[in-house]
């Protein structure tokens, strides 16, 4: 059988220069203890719906809202990140994190893989090789040994899928309308931290329902083809120069997380 081994050895580049995905609990901690958190709003075309035994599909629809874009039909995902520079605020000088038993879920989850579709490879880590040279497997054939990380991970896709409706009315409500294409980059939103606050714990605490009427998506992208494509099938689009707004800016994957 195939195995993984991985043992961390606190080297702390796992928490430096993050776009960190929260729940919606989290993202409340994080503003509260003083730290910034963007959105990073990216959008499917989605003219039909996919065959019933599309896997990849189904696994996007649960995490993702149905809007429109012009004429073009399209499912937003939103991810609320915590954002820092250099290493995580919570980080000590020790690289021991000073939240460590409230930690995020994905810092639960790390170096392990969350979407199901992707195949957890060391070479795409920040992990020193070292890591990787431990005696006790982390993985045997794709499957984690341990039960603690299987169940962060199960805590974090039912997380995902049940706030879906709460992060479109949290968009609505601080009116955000701007989604990068998928797998091209993210349009990021960064609200100023009291504002977002307010409006999370709201969206919470109604569950998602919110009476805006929905609003109009444009897509953005750096790439000229794409928008010049999206705008033939009708689509609203512009290039990531011209959609520049306060507190808002397009970046590619290159600069994700």
């Amino acid at each position: 059988m195939a195995s993984t081994h991985f043992n961390c050895t606190g080297c702390g580049k796992c928490c430096t220069d993050l776009r960190l995905p929260l729940t919606f609990p989290e993202a409340v901690r994080w503003l509260e203890r003083g730290g910034q958190v963007e959105l990073l709003c990216e959008a499917l075309p989605w003219p039909v719906e996919p065959e019933a035994d599309n896997a990849y599909a189904a696994y996007k629809r649960k995490r993702t809202f149905a809007a429109d874009s012009g004429e073009l039909p399209i499912r937003v995902g939103v991810t609320l990140a915590a954002t820092f520079s250099g290493p995580c605020p919570n980080l000590g000088e020790d690289k021991r994190c000073g939240i460590y038993e409230t930690r995020p879920l994905v810092c639960r989850v790390y170096p392990a893989e969350i979407n199901p579709f992707f195949t957890l490879k060391p070479e795409f880590k920040l992990c020193p090789q070292d890591a990787w040279q431990a005696p006790t497997p982390f993985a045997i054939d794709g499957v984690l040994v341990d039960a603690v990380t299987r169940d962060a991970i199960d805590a974090s896709r039912r997380a995902d899928e049940s706030s879906v409706e709460m992060k479109r009315a949290l968009c609505e409500h601080l009116g955000v309308d701007q989604a990068s294409v998928a797998n091209e980059g993210f349009v990021c939103v960064t609200p100023e931290r009291e504002r977002l606050l307010v409006a999370l714990i709201e969206v919470q605490k109604d569950n998602g329902v919110h009476s805006a009427p929905p609003q109009a998506w444009t897509l953005v992208s750096n790439r000229r083809a794409t928008v010049d494509t999206l705008i033939q099938v009708g689509a609203l689009s512009t290039m990531d120069v011209d959609a520049s707004r306060d507190g808002s800016h397009y970046i590619g994957l290159k600069g994700c997380l």
